[in-house]
């Protein structure tokens, strides 16, 4: 597909059917669109020869995995893996879905999802509801993507009402969660930071918990890549009380930083009594400002041998992808520009972001990573 007919299929998009289903709460719709996907998994190879970009400079090799850019779908959207196939179809470089649990989990009371448009942002407190390990997996044994299918796996929630559980059997639902999803994945994201449940959100911020979750994870043999996904506070002594737990663990592959569970009232347009009693976690660009500081940091503090990064935080141009490349991140996932911008958004991103790749000589994506972060 040219660039001007994905052009012109957004403007499509922003004109006429974002109207109507921003006429919706922002939870039916987001229901309505999974749905739909999951209908239309039979057609995502075709609709991904009109969608991919083909371009060389695009692959991305980490831990042994090729990606064919380094454009993806972040988890959040596709929370039980009802629609990876029309997912794939829409030029994403990988689909990452979850957060999977090892049982199943209603989430958090309604209403939980609410749009912030002056800021072209989200606000998120699903608390991952999710079908659970079991019947996730099963629905993926038939599934065969084009591109890498990364799972994030969560800390059940339970519900506000439940007990609190031990330390052990928080570490023991990762780990029968990670067995269970493994083999149907080309990686695994262990989010060690949801900032929508009581349980998650604090739990590993103590060094403790995350060495005795590492070396259990250490002893679990695993098929695929592992990666960490962790929360975006504390600065620099939280990122290198990561990078040093992490070190005896050969096991982790790189990390990604989370939404903080607090609401980043500088960097928000919107008036604060339209947020101010919303409950949850901001995603799309407020969320930016922060994610890139913690991308900067660890990847000057990282063993850039050992690990990459994912990046997130306000993705919807080749630009604000290329950024982050340049600060270090090897891969980048996008989700609330997919609400913004249409379905075609991922396309646009990775023609962007090829074009700036050649106007500045590199033949590859790995050549620009980290160049303005030395």
């Amino acid at each position: 597909m040219p660039a001007s007919r994905a052009i012109g299929s957004m403007n499509l998009y922003s004109t006429l059917l974002r109207p109507l289903l921003f006429r919706l709460d922002a939870e039916t719709a987001h229901r309505l669109a999974l749905s739909l996907g999951a209908r239309l998994g039979f057609a995502g190879n075709a609709l991904r020869r009109l969608t991919a970009v083909d371009d060389p400079r695009l692959a991305v090799t980490v831990a042994g995995l090729t990606f064919p850019s380094p454009v993806g779908l972040a988890a959040g959207f596709d929370k039980s893996g009802e629609a990876v196939e029309a997912l794939a179809g829409l030029g994403f470089g990988f689909i990452e879905i979850g957060s999977v649990s090892a049982f199943p989990s209603a989430g958090n009371p309604k209403p939980r999802l609410f749009r912030l448009p002056d800021d072209r942002a989200i606000a998120v407190a699903y608390g991952v509801p999710n079908d659970g390990a079991e019947i996730v997996a099963a629905r993926l044994v038939p599934v065969r993507l084009p591109v890498p299918l990364g799972i994030n796996i969560v800390k059940t929630n339970f519900g506000p009402g439940a007990p609190p559980e031990t330390d052990d059997a928080i570490v023991a639902e990762y780990m029968q969660a990670a067995r269970v999803l493994a083999p149907r994945a080309d990686y695994l994201m262990f989010n060690l930071s949801c900032p929508n449940t009581v349980d998650g959100r604090d739990f590993f911020a103590e060094r403790g918990r995350l060495e005795a979750w590492l070396a259990a994870l250490s002893d679990t043999p695993l098929p695929c890549p592992l990666f960490l996904k962790v929360s975006p506070l504390g600065g620099v002594a939280a990122i290198e009380q990561l990078l040093e737990a992490a070190a005896p663990h050969h096991c982790i592959r790189g990390f990604m930083f989370n939404l903080p569970s607090a609401k980043p009232v500088s960097a928000m347009r919107t008036p604060r009594g339209l947020w101010q009693a919303m409950p949850g976690a901001v995603s799309g660009p407020p969320s930016a400002p922060l994610l890139d500081q913690c991308l900067r940091e660890c990847y000057r503090r990282m063993d850039r041998k050992r690990y990459v990064l994912f990046a997130s935080g306000g993705v919807s141009s080749g630009a604000e992808a290329y950024a982050k490349i340049r600060m270090g991140a090897s891969l980048v996932a996008l989700y609330t520009a997919l609400i913004y911008d249409g379905p075609l958004v991922a396309r646009r991103v990775t023609q962007e972001l090829a074009a700036l790749l050649a106007r500045d000589g590199f033949t590859s994506v790995a050549d620009a990573v980290g160049v303005d972060n030395a």
